[in-house]
C-alpha cells in the first residue's frame, strides 16, 4: 500500500494523543474539545481524502488508513502514542492495533464499535458509495439524523448547521472510498481482547449508530476497561456536548496513563 502524507493539526504539550475523526468529516471535529486538553500533545490528522489530505491510489482498505497513521507517528518522531478515534476513526485505531501494535500505547474508542457490519449494513454502505458518486454530497444530508442525538437536533442549531456544512463540502470520491473500506472491515472484538495495551471507551448516551451496548461490548472484551457515557448527545459527542465530552476524554486518558498507556 502507498502511504499518504496526511495533513496534521496539533495543540497542547505533554503525552502524545492522536485522535482520528469520524466519517465523513475531518479533524475539525475535535476543535471544540481541544482547549480542554492543554496537558496533552493532541494530534489530529485529516484521514486520506478528507479536508486537506490527499486521497492516494490504493483500493479501499482501512489498512491503508492505518499505515498512514503509523507514518504520521514516524514523521513526528513518536515511537508510540495513545491512539483513538470517533466512529471510523475508531475502526482505524483497531486496524492499527492489528497492523502496528507496537505504535499504540493505549486505545481510546469514542462513539465506535468493534463488531463488523451485518450483510444488510454492508450492502447499504456499498449502495451509499455508488449514490454519492452518482449524485454528489447532497445525498449525505440524511446522515444528520444518525450523526446527531435528539437533544442536539432539537436544541443546538449551531451544531446542526456546522455538521450539515461539513457534509455538504466533502469529496464524493473520498466518501465512496471510505464507505467501501468500512464495509470490508472485520470483527475486532478479538483484537481488543488480545491487545497488549489498556483501553478506554467513551459514548454518547443518544448514539444510535454505535449505541452504548456496543461500547459496553468493547469494554467487556478487556475486563477493567471503563465506559464513560456522555449525556445529551449522539454519535458526535465531541462537538455536540464538548464540555462533558472533554471531561470524559480526560477521565479516559487518566485511566490509560494509570494503566501504563
Amino acid at each position: 500500500m502507498g502511504v499518504v502524507d496526511l495533513a496534521v493539526h496539533e495543540s497542547g504539550s505533554g503525552p502524545a494523543v492522536l485522535l482520528l475523526h469520524a466519517f465523513p468529516l475531518h479533524a475539525g471535529l475535535f476543535d471544540a474539545v481541544r482547549p480542554a486538553l492543554p496537558d496533552h500533545r493532541l494530534i489530529t490528522p485529516d484521514l486520506r481524502g478528507f479536508a486537506a489530505s490527499p486521497a492516494g491510489e490504493d483500493a479501499p482498505d482501512l489498512g491503508a488508513m492505518a499505515d498512514d497513521v503509523a507514518a504520521v507517528l514516524d514523521r513526528l518522531g513518536l515511537d508510540r502514542a495513545v491512539v483513538g478515534g470517533v466512529s471510523m476513526g475508531g475502526y482505524v485505531t483497531m486496524e492499527l492495533l492489528r497492523r502496528h501494535p507496537d505504535r499504540v500505547r493505549g486505545a481510546l474508542l469514542v462513539d465506535t464499535k468493534a463488531t463488523a457490519d451485518t450483510p444488510a449494513a454492508r450492502n447499504g454502505r456499498l449502495a451509499a458509495a455508488d449514490a454519492v458518486l452518482a449524485d454528489g454530497p447532497g445525498v449525505l444530508a440524511g446522515m444528520l439524523d444518525g450523526l446527531l442525538g435528539d437533544t442536539t437536533r432539537r436544541s443546538r442549531p449551531d451544531v446542526v448547521a456546522t455538521v450539515a456544512g461539513w457534509l455538504a463540502g466533502v469529496d464524493p470520491a473520498a466518501v465512496a472510498w471510505a464507505q467501501r473500506a468500512m464495509a470490508g472491515r472485520p470483527d475486532s472484538l478479538e483484537t481488543l481482547a488480545g491487545a497488549g495495551v489498556p483501553l478506554a471507551v467513551v459514548v454518547g448516551a443518544e448514539d444510535t449508530l454505535s449505541p452504548p451496548r456496543e461500547a459496553h461490548a468493547m469494554a467487556q472484551a478487556r475486563p477493567g476497561t471503563p465506559v464513560h457515557v456522555v449525556p445529551g448527545c449522539g454519535h458526535l459527542a465531541v462537538i455536540e456536548a464538548p464540555d462533558a465530552a472533554a471531561a470524559a476524554l480526560r477521565a479516559a486518558l487518566a485511566h490509560l496513563e494509570a494503566a501504563g498507556g
